[in-house]
């Protein structure tokens, strides 16, 4: 068979990783703790990971034929993965602005990185954390900054009863009560 139909590209333009969409204007927020994840994943990537498969590939492309080489060519695979999503996470990181949230600590009012808990018009409390959109993790009770519950509960205070408007039907929640995390004892000046 010819290599003219068993060749795969190179280029990964084609199957780039979409980053999420921010708001006309908007800047990219994200906490300490979700910049250090994705630090930390970046690092990893390019110390630990992208480093194996390159030794992997260098040897299975040692090995001879690479057309049917199975190693060769999953090795190459990844390392395109690889490399895709160090790309993601460079530029969201170039774009990232760090927030704080523990600046607003005793506050009542909800900003960037508050734990907000509220109850519904159906007697559901609930508890949700807002952070940025590269960390947020609805398993965890991390919402987008961007989410439509996020949006409505921005700026609101302890007691607001504010509307939210989901496809389907309008809420009613009620703001029950707004925590921040505490200054690290290292940000506070003597």
């Amino acid at each position: 068979m010819s290599k003219a139909f068993t060749k795969e590209s190179d280029d990964a333009d084609d199957d780039e990783l979409q980053l999420p969409a921010l708001p006309p204007g908007g800047k990219n927020y994200i906490t300490p703790t979700g910049y250090a994840a994705m630090r930390n994943e970046l690092l990893g990537l390019i110390d630990v990971d992208r480093p194996k498969v390159v030794d992997a590939v260098h040897w299975a492309a040692s090995n001879g034929d690479r057309s049917e080489n199975g190693d060769y060519i999953y090795g190459k695979k990844r390392l395109r993965e690889i490399d895709r999503r160090i790309r993601f996470l460079t530029k969201r990181m170039e774009m990232a602005v760090i927030a704080e949230p523990s600046l607003h600590f005793g506050n009542d009012q909800i900003f960037f990185g508050a734990t907000v808990t509220y109850v519904d018009d159906a007697d559901q409390e609930r508890t949700v954390k807002i952070v940025g959109i590269d960390e947020a993790n609805s398993a965890l009770g991390e919402v987008s900054w961007v989410s439509p519950i996020a949006r409505t509960l921005l700026k609101a205070r302890v007691g607001d009863v504010l509307r939210l408007v989901m496809p389907e039907r309008v809420a009613e929640i009620e703001v029950l009560a707004v925590e921040y995390p505490k200054v690290p004892a290292l940000a506070i000046a003597p």
